[in-house]
C-alpha cells in the first residue's frame, strides 16, 4: 500500500461505517484477498470494531495545492453514491 485515507461512509443498517481509499503500490493487484487481508490486519492492530467494512482501491486521493489530503472530497462522493 502506498497510501490510504480512512472516512465515514453512509450505511442503512449501522448509519455510517468506516470507509478506506487506498492507493496501491505499483505491481500489487487488487483482489478480495488483499481486502480481508487488510482487514484481518487492522482488526488485529486496532479495536475489532474499527476495521473498515468497505475498501476502495483507487489511483489517486484528492489533494489541495498545498498537499493536504482533502478528506471532505471522499465523503461527499460516498454521500452522493449512498442517494
Amino acid at each position: 500500500m502506498a497510501e490510504s485515507a480512512v472516512v465515514a461512509a453512509p450505511d442503512q443498517t449501522r448509519g455510517f461505517v468506516p470507509k478506506a481509499f487506498i492507493v496501491l503500490k505499483r505491481g500489487v493487484i487488487p483482489s478480495v484477498s488483499l481486502i480481508e487481508e487488510l482487514q484481518d490486519y487492522v482488526k488485529k492492530e486496532l479495536a475489532p470494531y474499527k476495521y473498515p467494512r468497505r475498501i476502495e482501491f483507487v489511483e489517486a486521493l484528492p489533494r489541495t495545492e498545498t498537499g493536504k489530503l482533502r478528506r471532505v472530497e471522499l465523503r461527499q462522493r460516498e454521500s452522493e453514491r449512498a442517494l
